[in-house]
């Protein structure tokens, strides 16, 4: 329990001089750890053959994870800055004024959030009850708007760090988006709709992440499947193309042998 709250304040600390900075290294570092179960888990419960595919560990794959949420985290920290200040789930404790709370910051200054301010504690004010109209609505925009989006950059980050071709990112998305997406409204409603309600705003980044870390597993899942059936895809394809122009040699050849005995 000591260490989980030294761990926080530390954390806390971190938040409050670099924001950014520690969000993206948080972000990058559970999606790897995301990566990193799943690759174990290739190996763990696959079949034989999975097995043997998976024998050695891919560094180069869990580093590409903690890229992609290295770079997103930040964002995802101001589009949930947007949401806190857009849908806010008690009016009251919101105010403008020269005072500025630790969370939320006013863009020019340490990198921080947004120019609203949140009265995180105050004892003249009584509290109000949470607005479940404004807390839907925050996990609405979330769902309809954010999620589709971060499938949408994952993909394609991840098809760009693979060195894939754009026909083959564009298949990747043919192949697994619709599944992905589905299967994203099935579980995050209710972790985003917790994380909303209960979560201080520069922990909900963490929080999210921490829960995305078996929907890292999901995804990483899904992607090593595609990234595998797009490369036996091109092996059949390079065979077929190997195969064509042996049998045109052949054909040539015996031409020419034709046109000798002729």
């Amino acid at each position: 329990m000591a260490a989980a709250l030294t761990l926080a304040r530390v954390y806390q600390h971190s938040f409050d001089t670099h924001p950014n900075v520690t969000l993206a290294v948080t972000g990058g570092c559970l999606n790897a750890l995301g990566d990193c179960v799943a690759q174990v888990s290739e190996r763990t419960m696959g079949t034989r053959k999975e097995t043997d595919q998976y024998r050695a560990y891919d560094i180069a794959r869990t580093f590409r994870f903690f890229c992609y949420g290295f770079a997103i985290s930040p964002f995802l920290g101001r589009w949930n800055a947007f949401l806190e200040t857009r849908f806010p789930l008690q009016l009251s404790n919101f105010t403008r004024g020269p005072t500025y709370s630790r969370n939320l910051r006013t863009l020019r200054t340490r990198g921080g959030w947004t120019e609203e301010t949140i009265v995180t504690t105050t004892r003249n004010i009584p509290k109000e009850p949470i607005s479940w109209v404004a807390l839907t609505k925050r996990v609405a925009a979330d769902q309809l708007f954010m999620a589709p989006l971060g499938l949408v950059l994952f993909i394609g980050s991840m098809g760009i760090m693979e060195g894939r071709t754009p026909r083959q990112i564009g298949e990747k998305y043919k192949d697994i988006y619709a599944d992905a997406i589905v299967a994203n409204w099935k579980v995050w409603p209710l972790a985003q709709l917790i994380n909303f309600r209960f979560m201080p705003l520069p922990y909900r980044v963490p929080f999210s992440q921490t829960c995305g870390v078996f929907w890292t597993l999901y995804l990483s899942l899904l992607n090593s499947r595609e990234d595998a059936k797009q490369d036996r895809r091109v092996h059949r394809q390079r065979l077929q193309e190997d195969w064509r122009k042996d049998s045109e040699g052949r054909i040539h050849e015996n031409e020419a042998q034709s046109a000798k005995i002729l």
